[in-house]
């Protein structure tokens, strides 16, 4: 699919759902360009597929946290498979379908389809583990039903994170859906909430969650708090729960206390059991709250990209393509040095040994030839110019190469393309500024950073009235979706239907 058939399925979606994020599409295509003429996205390339345009809800946790058997309440049906013990090691995207029955559909589905989550994810598994790429099935699975839940969002279950010695590629799988989520909910079991049980969770999950600019979108939720209630010490629980937080440096957040009301231990007495239930009422109310307006924080999160990815650009990705160029051009200039005094050496050496310098200059064979025949002059200095020709652009494009391996080695393949797009062979070295970083480029990002600030602006107007006037904005263009439509919006892949 090429990128002008991804944004026309986008204005189709966005249309209907809301057309002030339809507005900055043509910011995401003016964005295209700049990508483009800097060569950080090649011609079949999109900064739009590199995030969810879906709203996006991802459950992560321990193993027996209780994760599965909360997607399936909230859903209203089994999705997924629950038990004491790691009965998944997929994870799970779960979207609206056209049939009642759960249907489960290969990773395939998702590594191949620029409008999922994952979607080239079987080249980034490669990068980490080379050869994992193509059992991208052991990895992911999309599973589809009709739900009213499901409707406008997307639901990713992971597998359980405290497993003894977690995969390279698992945990850039966490950390992918971590960054496209609108909505992020840890789990973990109130069964065990001591540090040891939560270590890997903790260290991973919460120690690099904190430090995000958008660190209010991950919930965490101590599960299955009706295990405390035959010592009554809820309290207690949460309390050392919440330390074990907070010694991982999560000060504040989002804390919230459950469980399974239908697969809950009997209370041994009727005010224990209410105190119990109000506390899960409460903070279960607030956690379905944010999951049902997901689609606003979606919005916000598409408007606030658009203007995160242009300052990467100006900030973080141009100024390092222009030091890789300026250490390229100092390891030509260096290497054409080391070649060519090489080669000089080289001749004198000859020279010398076959007693060539014992007679003059005008004496020698070859110097004689071009002296009686202007042609052949010629023809030497051609071939001579051509050989110091090909030896120069011989050794930039070795060294272009081998710089760009190692870029790609530390995981930086937008700036190894930058540098190769920079260096092409009919391109002076001494360029200090990347092929297509000029006044119109940083023009169009400064438009486009105007364009995105526009765009959350507008999405206030829809939500908020700071005057109080009694005409409150209009909310038409409030995301919905059809509640009678048995259909999935118009961009969803054929093999979900």
């Amino acid at each position: 699919m090429t990128p002008k058939e991804r944004y026309q399925k986008l204005e189709q979606l966005l249309s209907r759902e809301n057309p002030v994020l339809l507005n900055i599409i043509q910011s995401y295509k003016d964005l295209d360009k700049v990508g483009r003429r800097t060569g950080l996205l090649n011609k079949n390339q999109s900064y739009a597929e590199q995030i969810s345009w879906w709203p996006l809800i991802s459950v992560l946790g321990t193993f027996s946290a209780g994760k599965s058997s909360f997607i399936n309440q909230y859903i209203g049906k089994t999705m997924q498979a629950t038990g004491n013990q790691a009965v998944d090691d997929k994870f799970t995207v779960i979207c609206h379908g056209n049939e009642d029955d759960v249907t489960t559909l290969p990773g395939l589905a998702l590594d191949s389809d620029p409008r999922f989550p994952f979607y080239g994810m079987s080249q980034q598994i490669d990068k980490v583990e080379l050869g994992e790429g193509s059992r991208i099935d052991s990895y992911l699975q999309l599973k589809t039903t009709k739900a009213e839940h499901l409707r406008g969002k997307i639901l990713i279950d992971s597998p359980g994170f405290d497993a003894d010695s977690q995969r390279d590629a698992t945990l850039r799988l966490t950390n992918h859906i971590i960054d496209l989520s609108d909505l992020v909910l840890v789990f973990f079991d109130a069964r065990h909430p001591e540090p040891g049980a939560m270590r890997d969770t903790l260290q991973h999950l919460v120690a690099s969650t904190r430090k995000r600019h958008d660190s209010d979108k991950v919930l965490y939720i101590l599960n299955q708090i009706d295990t405390a209630a035959k010592e009554d010490n809820l309290e207690e629980i949460i309390g050392s729960w919440q330390r074990a937080l907070s010694s991982e440096g999560l000060i504040g957040g989002n804390f919230y206390a459950i469980y399974n009301e239908a697969a809950a231990n009997a209370f041994s007495s009727q005010a224990i059991s209410e105190r119990f239930q109000r506390k899960r009422d409460n903070d279960l109310a607030k956690i379905i709250h944010r999951m049902d307006k997901v689609s606003v924080e979606r919005s916000y999160r598409i408007a606030r990209a658009l203007e995160n990815i242009a300052n990467d650009i100006e900030q973080q990705q141009i100024p390092r393509i222009q030091q890789e160029l300026q250490k390229w051009r100092s390891r030509v200039l260096l290497t054409d040095a080391l070649v060519f005094s090489s080669l000089a050496a080289l001749i004198s050496f000859s020279l010398s040994t076959f007693g060539a310098f014992e007679q003059p200059i005008s004496e020698w064979p070859i110097v004689a030839a071009m002296q009686t025949s202007s042609l052949l002059g010629s023809s030497v200095a051609v071939a001579l110019f051509l050989s110091v020709f090909a030896v120069h652009h011989s050794v930039r494009y070795k060294l272009a190469q081998w710089q760009q391996k190692s870029l790609h080695k530390q995981g930086l393949v937008k700036i190894a393309n930058g540098l190769a797009h920079s260096t092409r062979f009919w391109r002076g070295m001494f360029h200090t500024a990347p092929r297509g970083w000029n006044y119109g480029s940083r023009k169009l990002l400064n438009k486009i950073s105007s364009a995105s600030k526009s765009a959350i602006q507008k999405l206030n107007d829809q939500y908020t009235n700071p005057s109080g006037n009694d005409k409150v904005p209009s909310r038409s263009t409030e995301p919905t979706f059809e509640k009678n439509s048995d259909t999935l919006p118009a961009d969803t892949p054929l093999s979900a239907k």
